[in-house]
């Protein structure tokens, strides 16, 4: 694994990077409070036969945490520009959590980028989302987060997580991942980042973006959906939605993941990705195509409120 970063408008963008150059590219997309380090299990296995950029979002992990725009579609423009600074030219755009939400965005904004998308417990597919999540959107949470990523909570936590390390059923790696996400909001600009971003896709009575309405563009889009049946904070009844709305995805539940089946699951997510590119054209970039079921699409009625997609 490599590690780089390039300024885009000013801004530090970081990113990891595996496998060959001349191997088909998949742009990995983490959630929120994530970071590009949360792929590391899956790394390995995908850069045999791929070549993997793994960004870290404006705002998140080693990436600058300016005062900004965090809406879907500036994180989407900006990922746009990075694979323009790296001259790739088509992807197989992989997003997780907010993730997927920005990887739909992205296949809305930039279709002549994409040769498939693979979504993993993604947001704007549903209304329903943690309590937690939605709670961080009232007003003063900014001021309620210090306490929670606060040195002795997270000290505590640690304490904590020591303990269950030692028995025999330890806490899946989702677990670690929501502790580890919550302790980064410590640092001022990245409390900031996160409210900005989390109250652009979320409102106190759930999502507030939604990609439904969109959905029927992703026909001839090979796309993948990958969800923890034991998701408490996106639930899996959004990936049955989706697969029965984009016609000719694939659906893999994974019964024994929750948020993170990349992390819980990593053999087997990486097994199920490669499989899927490897057995997949890329989607062709037809604007006649798109034009015609926008033409078409236009005239159905939608629900809904704005999109993610």
């Amino acid at each position: 694994m490599r590690s780089g970063e390039v300024t885009l408008h000013g801004h530090r963008i970081s990113y990891r990077e595996a496998g060959e150059d001349r191997e088909p590219v998949i742009l990995l997309i983490h959630g929120i409070t994530s970071s590009s380090a949360t792929w590391d299990p899956v790394l390995p296995g995908l850069a045999s036969d791929a070549h993997v950029i793994a960004p870290d979002l404006l705002g998140h992990g080693e990436s600058d945490k300016p005062r900004a725009d965090y809406s879907l579609g500036a994180l989407a423009s900006i990922l746009r520009d990075l694979l323009e600074h790296l001259g790739v030219e088509r992807v197989t755009v992989v997003g997780h959590s907010l993730g997927g939400g920005v990887a739909m965005q992205f296949s809305y904004q930039y279709p002549e980028y994409c040769e498939r998308i693979v979504l993993v417990d993604s947001g704007g597919l549903g209304r329903e989302v943690s309590v937690a999540l939605r709670a961080a959107t009232l007003p003063g949470a900014a001021f309620v987060l210090p306490i929670i990523a606060s040195t002795k909570v997270r000290d505590a936590g640690a304490a904590v997580g020591r303990v269950l390390g030692r028995l025999p059923m330890r806490p899946r790696p989702s677990v670690a991942e929501v502790v580890r996400g919550y302790a980064s909001l410590s640092e001022t600009t990245a409390r900031a980042a996160f409210v900005h971003t989390l109250r652009s896709v979320v409102e106190p009575g759930g999502q507030r973006v939604s990609a439904h309405d969109r959905l029927y563009l992703s026909e001839g889009m090979p796309t993948l959906i990958i969800w923890g049946q034991l998701d408490t904070v996106i639930p899996v009844a959004h990936a049955h939605d989706a697969h029965a709305a984009i016609r000719g995805s694939e659906l893999e539940i994974f019964e024994q993941s929750r948020h993170f089946p990349h992390m819980d699951e990593p053999a087997r997510f990486a097994r199920h990705l490669r499989r899927f590119v490897a057995s997949t054209q890329p989607a062709p970039v037809n604007r006649a195509v798109r034009r015609e079921r926008l033409v078409a699409g236009g005239s159905a009625p939608t629900s809904g409120a704005g999109t993610a997609g």
